[in-house]
């Protein structure tokens, strides 16, 4: 199981360059990859984002690739510069001013430094490459090591949900007993004497049946064994646990609007509890 958020860093230097590459990571429905490159090396982008999309299926992932200490070429124009001096010098003379132009002055001349940054990207991919594998791999290490913990978290409330599943099973035949009891109270009362015994039996089938439990204890049952199933089973659980815990949540409310009883009341509220506890977790888990 692996946690949707998580960050990581990685530097290197190589060729007179300082590379860098920055993950961070979100809680998202869906994959969602931010890359952020200089833009003279945009065109590695799509490179990037096939990578990053083979690694990772969900959560909002920004990525930041930075190269500092690039030394650019420079040409020096010297025709230029010769234009700007003779020009600067002829001025001097005609103003009688007694004075040579500067080389700071003829540097600061528009065209007489050409500086260029190399643009193309194949040799930054060389450099990039191996770096943005070892920060994806660092990454994904971290958004494992927080999955672990919330695995844990997830497992401690199931048990929970497990443990007053069972509370419940065993208030099931006193339940029914209720219902026989109350059934046949109210016949006492509406018929005296008169009681027939086949209408009681006939009647008592009717509402066990409606009020009945088991096919909700049987499906939560069988959601849970799939529940657990699938956190074994599956690297990326998140959109199918995401499914069977609202599974869940349906069982759990059915057999509270249909069990009256203090004792099944407070299990259906631990149940409520532990799950609403998996369902925060889980909209971290990838």
């Amino acid at each position: 199981m692996r946690s949707m958020t998580a960050y990581s860093y990685g530097e290197t230097q190589a060729q007179g360059l300082t590379l860098s590459v920055e993950f961070r990571g979100y809680n998202n429905r869906f994959l969602d990859l931010t890359v952020h490159l200089p833009f003279w090396l945009s065109s590695l982008e799509m490179r990037i984002r096939e990578y990053l999309g083979s690694r990772f299926v969900r959560g909002k992932i920004d990525v930041g690739i930075r190269i500092k200490d690039n030394v650019p070429e420079i040409e020096v124009n010297e025709e230029t510069a010769w234009a700007y001096y003779r020009a600067m010098e002829d001025l001097a003379k005609k103003m009688g001013i007694n004075e040579k132009p500067s080389l700071e002055l003829l540097l600061n001349r528009e065209g007489v430094l050409k500086t260029e940054t190399p643009r193309d990207a194949e040799p930054y991919w060389v450099l990039i490459e191996p770096l943005l594998i070892q920060g994806a791999d660092q990454f994904d290490e971290e958004r494992k090591r927080e999955g672990r913990h919330t695995l844990e978290d997830i497992l401690g409330n199931l048990s929970v949900i497990d443990g007053a599943l069972e509370k419940i099973r065993g208030h099931v035949p006193e339940m029914e007993n209720t219902i026989k009891e109350n059934l046949r109270e109210r016949f006492n009362e509406l018929l005296g004497d008169r009681i027939d015994e086949g209408r009681i039996l006939s009647e008592t089938a009717v509402i066990l049946v409606k009020n009945s439990i088991s096919e909700e204890l049987s499906r939560l049952s069988s959601h849970l064994g799939d529940f657990r199933k699938e956190l074994d089973a599956n690297d990326s659980p998140g959109k199918k646990l995401d499914f069977l815990s609202q599974e869940i949540n349906r069982e759990i409310n059915t057999i509270g609007s249909k069990t009256p009883q203090v004792e099944v009341s407070r299990a259906v509220i631990e149940m409520k509890n532990a799950l609403e506890n998996i369902r925060e977790q889980l909209r971290n888990v990838e």
